[in-house]
Protein backbone atom coordinates (compact mmCIF):
# COMPACT_ATOMS: atom_id res chain seq x y z
CA UNK A 1 0.00 0.00 0.00
CA UNK A 2 1.79 3.68 -0.94
CA UNK A 3 0.74 6.02 1.49
CA UNK A 4 2.16 9.87 1.78
CA UNK A 5 5.41 10.50 4.25
CA UNK A 6 2.85 13.04 5.87
CA UNK A 7 0.81 10.02 6.99
CA UNK A 8 3.78 7.69 8.17
CA UNK A 9 5.49 11.20 9.90
CA UNK A 10 2.07 11.39 12.00
CA UNK A 11 2.13 7.75 13.31
CA UNK A 12 6.01 7.83 14.15
CA UNK A 13 6.88 11.39 15.61
CA UNK A 14 8.38 11.40 18.73
CA UNK A 15 8.36 7.90 19.00
CA UNK A 16 10.58 6.32 16.22
CA UNK A 17 11.74 6.88 13.12
CA UNK A 18 10.75 5.69 8.91
CA UNK A 19 13.96 4.45 7.45
CA UNK A 20 13.71 5.74 4.04
CA UNK A 21 16.18 3.32 1.69
CA UNK A 22 17.09 4.20 -1.96
CA UNK A 23 16.98 1.48 -4.50
CA UNK A 24 18.36 0.80 -7.97
CA UNK A 25 17.33 -2.24 -9.33
CA UNK A 26 15.13 -5.77 -8.81
CA UNK A 27 17.46 -7.20 -6.27
CA UNK A 28 17.46 -4.24 -3.71
CA UNK A 29 13.73 -3.93 -4.31
CA UNK A 30 13.07 -7.78 -3.29
CA UNK A 31 15.12 -7.52 -0.42
CA UNK A 32 13.95 -4.40 1.04
CA UNK A 33 10.21 -5.60 0.70
CA UNK A 34 11.76 -8.39 2.52
CA UNK A 35 13.55 -7.10 4.88
CA UNK A 36 10.32 -4.79 5.82
CA UNK A 37 7.82 -7.36 6.27
CA UNK A 38 10.23 -9.85 8.18
CA UNK A 39 10.67 -6.75 10.84
CA UNK A 40 7.25 -5.85 10.23
CA UNK A 41 8.23 -1.93 9.61
CA UNK A 42 6.50 1.03 7.35
CA UNK A 43 9.37 2.55 5.42
CA UNK A 44 10.17 4.57 2.25
CA UNK A 45 11.96 3.72 -0.91
CA UNK A 46 14.03 6.48 -2.29
CA UNK A 47 13.98 6.82 -6.10
CA UNK A 48 17.07 9.37 -6.60
CA UNK A 49 17.55 11.54 -10.07
CA UNK A 50 20.43 9.18 -10.71
CA UNK A 51 18.41 6.00 -10.10
CA UNK A 52 15.71 7.34 -12.46
CA UNK A 53 18.03 7.45 -15.02
CA UNK A 54 20.15 4.28 -14.37
CA UNK A 55 17.94 1.84 -16.81
CA UNK A 56 14.65 4.45 -16.91
CA UNK A 57 12.41 5.73 -14.74
CA UNK A 58 9.54 3.35 -15.86
CA UNK A 59 11.56 0.34 -15.06
CA UNK A 60 11.83 1.10 -10.94
CA UNK A 61 8.07 2.57 -11.32
CA UNK A 62 7.05 -0.78 -12.71
CA UNK A 63 9.42 -2.92 -10.13
CA UNK A 64 7.78 -0.83 -7.32
CA UNK A 65 3.92 -1.50 -8.74
CA UNK A 66 5.24 -5.08 -9.01
CA UNK A 67 6.60 -5.25 -5.33
CA UNK A 68 2.97 -3.62 -3.98
CA UNK A 69 1.21 -6.74 -5.52
CA UNK A 70 3.64 -9.75 -4.62
CA UNK A 71 3.75 -8.02 -1.14
CA UNK A 72 0.22 -6.49 -0.42
CA UNK A 73 1.10 -6.76 3.43
CA UNK A 74 3.60 -3.83 2.99
CA UNK A 75 2.99 -0.12 3.83
CA UNK A 76 5.57 2.17 2.18
CA UNK A 77 5.68 5.88 0.34
CA UNK A 78 7.52 6.81 -2.71
CA UNK A 79 9.81 9.39 -2.45
CA UNK A 80 12.26 11.50 -4.90
CA UNK A 81 15.17 11.84 -3.33
CA UNK A 82 17.16 15.03 -3.90
CA UNK A 83 15.56 16.32 -7.17
CA UNK A 84 16.01 19.20 -8.79
CA UNK A 85 12.55 21.41 -9.54
CA UNK A 86 12.57 19.72 -13.21
CA UNK A 87 12.40 16.53 -11.59
CA UNK A 88 10.28 17.39 -8.77
CA UNK A 89 7.38 18.68 -11.48
CA UNK A 90 8.17 15.34 -13.50
CA UNK A 91 7.52 13.38 -10.49
CA UNK A 92 4.69 14.97 -9.74
CA UNK A 93 3.23 15.13 -12.91
CA UNK A 94 3.54 11.35 -13.23
CA UNK A 95 0.94 10.18 -10.32
CA UNK A 96 3.27 7.69 -9.14
CA UNK A 97 5.29 9.36 -6.20
CA UNK A 98 3.23 10.31 -3.00
CA UNK A 99 6.08 12.42 -1.80
CA UNK A 100 9.30 14.69 -3.41
CA UNK A 101 12.06 16.30 -2.29
CA UNK A 102 13.14 19.50 -3.59
CA UNK A 103 16.65 20.35 -2.70
CA UNK A 104 17.47 24.19 -3.19
CA UNK A 105 19.89 24.42 -0.55
CA UNK A 106 22.98 25.14 -2.53
CA UNK A 107 21.28 28.28 -3.44
CA UNK A 108 20.94 31.36 -1.31
CA UNK A 109 18.31 31.30 1.41
CA UNK A 110 15.54 33.23 -0.56
CA UNK A 111 16.50 31.70 -3.43
CA UNK A 112 15.69 28.10 -1.67
CA UNK A 113 12.62 29.80 -0.50
CA UNK A 114 11.24 30.76 -3.57
CA UNK A 115 12.11 27.44 -5.44
CA UNK A 116 10.89 25.61 -2.67
CA UNK A 117 7.26 27.29 -2.33
CA UNK A 118 7.25 26.84 -6.45
CA UNK A 119 7.63 23.05 -6.09
CA UNK A 120 4.86 23.02 -2.74
CA UNK A 121 2.42 24.65 -4.77
CA UNK A 122 2.17 22.28 -7.74
CA UNK A 123 2.92 19.37 -5.53
CA UNK A 124 0.06 20.23 -2.78
CA UNK A 125 -2.40 20.61 -5.55
CA UNK A 126 -1.95 16.78 -6.75
CA UNK A 127 -1.95 15.68 -2.87
CA UNK A 128 2.04 15.14 -2.68
CA UNK A 129 3.86 16.13 -0.03
CA UNK A 130 7.82 18.29 -0.06
CA UNK A 131 10.50 17.47 1.85
CA UNK A 132 13.06 20.63 1.58
CA UNK A 133 16.87 21.07 2.59
CA UNK A 134 18.12 23.78 4.56
CA UNK A 135 21.49 23.74 5.49
CA UNK A 136 23.96 21.66 3.37
CA UNK A 137 25.66 18.67 4.22
CA UNK A 138 29.26 17.59 3.05
CA UNK A 139 30.47 14.89 0.97
CA UNK A 140 29.39 13.09 -2.30
CA UNK A 141 26.39 11.08 -3.25
CA UNK A 142 25.71 10.90 -6.89
CA UNK A 143 25.22 13.94 -8.53
CA UNK A 144 25.13 15.68 -5.09
CA UNK A 145 28.60 16.78 -4.08
CA UNK A 146 29.79 19.65 -1.32
CA UNK A 147 33.34 19.79 0.13
CA UNK A 148 33.46 19.35 3.94
CA UNK A 149 34.27 23.06 4.00
CA UNK A 150 31.46 24.69 2.17
CA UNK A 151 29.15 22.20 4.51
CA UNK A 152 26.76 24.53 6.78
CA UNK A 153 24.55 23.35 9.69
CA UNK A 154 20.85 24.49 9.72
CA UNK A 155 20.27 27.86 11.62
CA UNK A 156 17.24 27.06 13.73
CA UNK A 157 15.83 30.50 13.87
CA UNK A 158 15.93 30.57 9.71
CA UNK A 159 14.59 27.04 9.59
CA UNK A 160 11.61 28.33 11.37
CA UNK A 161 10.82 30.59 8.83
CA UNK A 162 11.93 28.92 6.28
CA UNK A 163 8.89 26.58 6.86
CA UNK A 164 6.81 29.06 7.08
CA UNK A 165 7.30 30.45 4.22
CA UNK A 166 7.71 27.25 2.12
CA UNK A 167 4.60 25.28 3.04
CA UNK A 168 6.78 22.45 3.12
CA UNK A 169 6.11 19.17 4.78
CA UNK A 170 9.17 18.50 6.43
CA UNK A 171 12.55 19.58 6.25
CA UNK A 172 16.30 17.92 5.77
CA UNK A 173 18.22 19.07 8.48
CA UNK A 174 22.10 19.81 8.43
CA UNK A 175 22.86 18.92 12.00
CA UNK A 176 26.66 16.50 11.49
CA UNK A 177 25.97 14.59 9.36
CA UNK A 178 27.46 13.76 5.06
CA UNK A 179 26.76 12.21 2.46
CA UNK A 180 28.54 8.81 1.35
CA UNK A 181 30.88 6.48 3.37
CA UNK A 182 34.02 9.17 4.46
CA UNK A 183 31.26 10.97 7.42
CA UNK A 184 33.18 11.44 10.47
CA UNK A 185 37.29 11.74 11.60
CA UNK A 186 37.78 11.80 15.30
CA UNK A 187 35.63 12.41 17.73
CA UNK A 188 33.23 14.01 15.37
CA UNK A 189 29.28 13.39 15.66
CA UNK A 190 26.27 14.00 15.29
CA UNK A 191 25.07 17.95 16.64
CA UNK A 192 22.41 16.83 18.71
CA UNK A 193 22.56 20.30 20.66
CA UNK A 194 21.33 21.90 17.03
CA UNK A 195 18.92 19.64 16.58
CA UNK A 196 16.75 20.56 20.00
CA UNK A 197 16.83 23.68 19.16
CA UNK A 198 15.41 23.30 15.50
CA UNK A 199 12.81 21.07 17.35
CA UNK A 200 12.34 23.96 19.60
CA UNK A 201 11.62 26.34 16.79
CA UNK A 202 9.40 23.98 14.84
CA UNK A 203 7.77 21.64 17.30
CA UNK A 204 5.58 18.39 16.18
CA UNK A 205 7.43 19.26 12.25
CA UNK A 206 8.99 15.90 10.71
CA UNK A 207 12.84 16.85 10.12
CA UNK A 208 14.83 14.13 8.24
CA UNK A 209 18.57 13.07 8.73
CA UNK A 210 20.26 12.58 5.61
CA UNK A 211 23.57 10.75 5.23
CA UNK A 212 23.03 8.97 7.64
CA UNK A 213 24.48 5.22 6.85
CA UNK A 214 26.45 3.41 10.21
CA UNK A 215 29.02 2.52 7.19
CA UNK A 216 29.96 -0.69 9.20
CA UNK A 217 33.09 -1.78 10.24
CA UNK A 218 32.80 -5.45 9.87
CA UNK A 219 31.13 -4.44 5.83
CA UNK A 220 34.32 -2.55 5.47
CA UNK A 221 37.17 -4.98 6.97
CA UNK A 222 34.95 -7.83 4.76
CA UNK A 223 35.03 -5.86 1.50
CA UNK A 224 38.82 -4.97 1.93
CA UNK A 225 39.69 -8.75 3.03
CA UNK A 226 37.85 -9.45 0.01
CA UNK A 227 39.90 -7.44 -2.52
CA UNK A 228 38.46 -3.84 -1.93
CA UNK A 229 40.25 -0.65 -1.22
CA UNK A 230 37.94 1.36 1.25
CA UNK A 231 40.13 2.62 4.00
CA UNK A 232 38.86 4.96 6.78
CA UNK A 233 35.19 5.57 6.04
CA UNK A 234 33.18 5.98 9.34
CA UNK A 235 30.03 6.61 9.23
CA UNK A 236 26.70 7.28 11.71
CA UNK A 237 26.36 5.35 15.82
CA UNK A 238 23.16 3.33 14.50
CA UNK A 239 22.20 3.48 18.37
CA UNK A 240 22.14 7.19 18.07
CA UNK A 241 18.99 7.16 15.55
CA UNK A 242 16.12 6.74 18.96
CA UNK A 243 17.58 10.00 20.37
CA UNK A 244 16.96 11.71 17.33
CA UNK A 245 13.71 10.52 16.90
CA UNK A 246 12.79 11.66 20.03
CA UNK A 247 14.02 15.10 19.21
CA UNK A 248 11.73 15.20 15.98
CA UNK A 249 13.35 13.02 13.59
CA UNK A 250 10.40 11.00 11.68
CA UNK A 251 12.91 9.95 8.66
CA UNK A 252 16.43 8.53 8.13
CA UNK A 253 18.36 8.50 5.10
CA UNK A 254 19.89 5.51 4.44
CA UNK A 255 21.60 4.88 0.97
CA UNK A 256 25.91 4.46 1.55
CA UNK A 257 25.35 1.01 3.62
CA UNK A 258 23.33 -0.61 1.23
CA UNK A 259 26.09 0.03 -0.98
CA UNK A 260 28.63 -1.74 0.88
CA UNK A 261 26.28 -4.79 1.16
CA UNK A 262 26.08 -4.78 -2.40
CA UNK A 263 30.11 -4.77 -2.66
CA UNK A 264 31.10 -7.02 0.26
CA UNK A 265 28.21 -9.94 -1.25
CA UNK A 266 29.65 -9.28 -4.60
CA UNK A 267 33.45 -9.13 -3.95
CA UNK A 268 33.12 -12.49 -1.51
CA UNK A 269 30.83 -14.33 -3.56
CA UNK A 270 33.14 -13.83 -6.92
CA UNK A 271 35.96 -14.93 -4.71
CA UNK A 272 35.15 -17.46 -3.10
CA UNK A 273 33.76 -19.00 -6.85
CA UNK A 274 35.76 -17.77 -9.20
CA UNK A 275 33.81 -20.50 -11.92
CA UNK A 276 30.82 -18.93 -11.79
CA UNK A 277 29.08 -17.09 -14.46
CA UNK A 278 25.74 -16.48 -13.61
CA UNK A 279 24.46 -13.60 -12.31
CA UNK A 280 21.14 -15.36 -9.91
CA UNK A 281 23.27 -17.65 -7.34
CA UNK A 282 24.78 -14.29 -6.15
CA UNK A 283 21.45 -12.26 -7.00
CA UNK A 284 19.56 -14.83 -4.38
CA UNK A 285 22.43 -14.36 -1.68
CA UNK A 286 22.10 -10.49 -2.09
CA UNK A 287 18.57 -10.19 -1.82
CA UNK A 288 18.78 -12.52 1.50
CA UNK A 289 21.69 -9.84 3.04
CA UNK A 290 20.00 -6.82 1.90
CA UNK A 291 16.91 -8.24 3.78
CA UNK A 292 18.71 -8.89 6.43
CA UNK A 293 20.18 -5.15 6.70
CA UNK A 294 17.03 -3.53 6.65
CA UNK A 295 15.36 -5.49 9.51
CA UNK A 296 18.28 -4.72 11.46
CA UNK A 297 18.32 -1.43 10.84
CA UNK A 298 14.70 -1.09 11.43
CA UNK A 299 14.98 -2.59 14.72
CA UNK A 300 17.18 0.39 15.45
CA UNK A 301 15.23 2.97 14.03
CA UNK A 302 12.36 1.96 16.43
CA UNK A 303 9.91 1.16 13.50
CA UNK A 304 10.12 -2.47 13.21
CA UNK A 305 7.08 -4.17 14.99
CA UNK A 306 5.03 -0.79 13.78
CA UNK A 307 3.48 -2.46 10.54
CA UNK A 308 0.18 -2.94 12.26
CA UNK A 309 -0.44 -0.21 14.04
CA UNK A 310 0.72 2.46 11.25
CA UNK A 311 -2.00 0.11 9.04
CA UNK A 312 -4.81 0.93 12.12
CA UNK A 313 -3.85 4.53 12.19
CA UNK A 314 -4.54 4.77 8.61
CA UNK A 315 -7.64 2.72 8.16
CA UNK A 316 -9.16 4.98 10.68
CA UNK A 317 -8.49 7.65 8.68
CA UNK A 318 -10.00 6.59 5.70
Amino acid sequence: MIVTTKELFKAAYGKYAIGAYNINNLEQTMGLFRGNLDSQAPFIIQISKGARSYTHKLMLEALIRAADQIFPDAIFAVHLDHGDEETCYDCINSGFYSSVMIDASHEDFETNIAITRRVVEAAHARGIVVEAELGQLGGVEEHVSVDEADAKLTDPKKAREFVERTGCDSLAVAIGTSHGAYKFSGSQGLRFDVLEQIQKELPGFPLVMHGSSSVPQEEVERINAAGGQIKGAKGVDENSFRRAAELGVTKVNIDTDGRLVWTRVHREYFRDHPENFDLRPIGKVFMAEYAKFIAHKNEKLGSAGRLEEVRKLIMEKA
